[in-house]
């Protein structure tokens, strides 16, 4: 098993992952950033492994996506789910869906509420044990902080979706499992987000103030301290859409 995180240069904020199996030479290249193309074909070399899936877990809003392009680079599969409404094909993911690695196993989770395809990805090393080991939270649970719901609309209702996606889904996971979110401190995608990359769910369940509010006070919450939109994020999201 390996994981590599990859902070973009262009935007420090934002965080990319390799991961795999080294001894079986696959690996799966997630959220890659158009810029980052040559990065990710440089890495898989030098740990010898092949990228057999690209993963966007949801049509992205603050960065024009690499993962259609890196896929036919490295005759990869492009993976969004299936709920996800790009005006090309995909290799279309389902909740619960496994996909494997070498001796790497990640579970597709539908995570609603920063879009509606949004996913993250429950991770398991065979190698080590049976049991998941860290979850690529993405834009859905940060550290210290949550998502925003409202990059397409309908604020009130898709902050609703995402309380019911993190206390039904991200925080019914075993505490130990480690959260590897996509954005850090100064991301637009969430307020007040730590400049730690790295938590767990239990950690999070006791210190990330707004996971003990209430339903209606973390919508509240959510809504009431919402950053401003990306820069270029109409043309960014258009962009993704089309591939």
């Amino acid at each position: 098993m390996f994981m590599l995180q990859r902070e973009i240069p262009s935007d420090p904020s934002s965080i990319s992952y390799l991961l795999g199996c080294a001894s079986q030479g696959k690996a799966i290249a997630v959220d890659v950033h158009l810029d980052d193309i040559e990065w990710y074909i440089a890495q898989a070399k030098e740990k010898e492994v092949n990228i057999h899936y690209v993963i966007d877990t949801h049509v992205h809003a603050d960065h024009y996506s690499g993962g259609k392009a890196l896929a036919a680079l490295t005759g990869a599969q492009y993976m969004l789910h299936e709920s996800s409404e790009t005006h090309f094909e995909f290799v279309a993911l389902a909740d619960q869906q496994i996909i494997k690695a070498g001796n790497v196993e990640v579970k597709v989770l539908h995570t609603p509420g920063h879009t509606l395809d949004s996913i993250c990805l429950l991770v398991t090393d065979r190698s080590r044990g049976p049991h998941p080991w860290f979850l690529l939270s993405q834009h859905t649970l940060f550290v210290g902080s949550v998502g925003r719901p409202d990059l397409r609309g309908q604020e009130l209702a898709m902050a609703g979706r995402l309380y019911d996606t993190i206390h039904d889904k991200l925080l019914t996971l075993d505490s130990h499992i480690e959260i590897h979110p996509g954005a850090k401190a100064g991301s637009a995608c969430g307020a007040g987000i730590s400049a730690k990359p790295v938590s767990t769910i239990g950690y999070e369940k006791l210190n990330n103030p707004i996971l003990s509010l209430s339903k209606a006070d973390f919508i509240t919450e959510v809504i009431a301290t919402l950053p401003p939109h990306p820069e270029d994020m109409t043309k960014i999201v258009e962009a993704n859409m089309v591939g």
